[in-house]
């Protein structure tokens, strides 16, 4: 049983809740990246799980973000090669 002990409550589709899930995601995120390989099925969950919630807040479907998904692959590729840029401007 989790310990849910120092979780924050919030409404969902409330501008904090979303602020949070962000802040969530880059969390989760980095528990992947540093999870050992049994343990990044796991993490990998997790970061799924906020990723719909995050999603959700927003009133996105997830089949939406999916077709997004798709469409910027067919554009410009994915990872399936292992070639990527490791860092994209922001202008």
């Amino acid at each position: 049983m989790r310990d849910h002990s120092g979780c924050l409550g919030v409404a969902p589709h409330h501008a904090s809740y979303q602020r949070a899930l962000r802040s969530k995601l880059v969390e989760e995120a980095q528990e992947a990246e540093a999870a050992s390989d049994e343990q990044l099925a796991s993490e990998l969950a997790d970061v799924l799980e906020v990723l719909r919630a995050l999603a959700q807040a927003h009133d996105m479907k997830w089949e939406d973000i999916e077709l997004q998904a798709t469409r910027k692959r067919a554009e410009r590729g994915g990872f399936d090669r292992g070639i990527f840029r490791e860092h994209v401007d922001q202008d």
